[in-house]
């Protein structure tokens, strides 16, 4: 042993913040009110550009429709509910920057100071995520899902209405935003040292069935093929979160055993 290190005495652990149950909830309301006021501030700005919202969501539909098709709404409030609900939805994914930063201000209380350090990777990746989950959703899912369904109904006249459209396409886009946040949350629970990614990894299979049946509540349609479009992107993401967890952990092991070897 280093004479630095017999001077230092052994490592003393890093006591953590204890916090009531009381200051638990109050820090998570405050946490909540910060982000429905951020969210408040961005569906302003969201809601000066709803027409153009609701055009950018009206595009998958169109696409499909033929030319001159319109939806139809079927209650006096119903346009006003659905320029808000756009607006709303587009306010959230501009705000999850913000939203996240939130969510880390009230877990970070539980982390050491090397957990800590995640919280630029957290925001960031944890927006990529689910703004890439949203796109997917737009791009891919649904036009997929929409298309499936209106082919079953060709042998009828549609009159889709505005409110079961943009209903089924909110959740979806919504669902998948969350959905692709998977890869962040299993590198969380891991780098706190809730699970393991060997414990993950080894229960692969439960993970599978629990994202085909989510995938199955999400998707609109009972065939497996669209189902399949929604678990898979899913079931990549768990390993790449886990791979992730893995190589970290990893990598820790590895400065550890670096240190321990300078100081013998």
């Amino acid at each position: 042993m280093s004479l630095t290190s017999q001077r230092q005495g052994p490592a003393v652990p890093e006591e953590l913040p204890r916090m009531s149950l009381i200051q638990h909830l109050e820090e998570l309301r405050k946490r909540i009110l910060w982000s429905l006021a951020f969210t408040a501030l961005a569906f302003f700005f969201c809601w000066d550009k709803h027409v153009e919202i609701y055009d950018f969501f009206e595009k998958p539909i169109k696409a499909i429709l033929p030319p001159g098709a319109k939806l139809v709404f079927m209650g006096i409030t119903d346009p006003f509910i659905l320029y808000f609900k756009v607006s709303a939805l587009i306010a959230v994914f501009l705000s999850s920057p913000f939203i996240l930063y939130q969510l880390w201000r009230f877990i970070s209380p539980g982390l050491y100071r090397r957990e800590r350090r995640y919280v630029l990777p957290f925001i960031f990746f944890g927006t990529l995520f689910f703004l890439s989950g949203g796109a997917f959703a737009y791009k891919i899912a649904f036009p997929f899902a929409a298309d499936f369904l209106l082919k079953m109904g060709s042998k009828f006249q549609p009159m889709l209405t505005i409110d079961r459209y943009f209903g089924l396409e909110i959740s979806i886009i919504l669902g998948l935003g969350l959905m692709f946040e998977l890869p962040i949350v299993i590198f969380t629970i891991c780098e706190i040292g809730l699970v393991t990614p060997l414990f993950l990894i080894k229960h692969f299979r439960y993970a599978v069935l629990i994202i085909f049946i989510i995938s199955a509540i999400l998707t609109p349609t009972p065939d497996v093929f669209n189902m399949c479009v929604f678990a898979t992107p899913t079931l990549a993401l768990y390993l790449l979160g886990v791979g992730a967890a893995a190589l970290s952990q990893l990598r820790r092991r590895r400065r550890l055993a670096g240190e321990a070897a300078s100081q013998a």
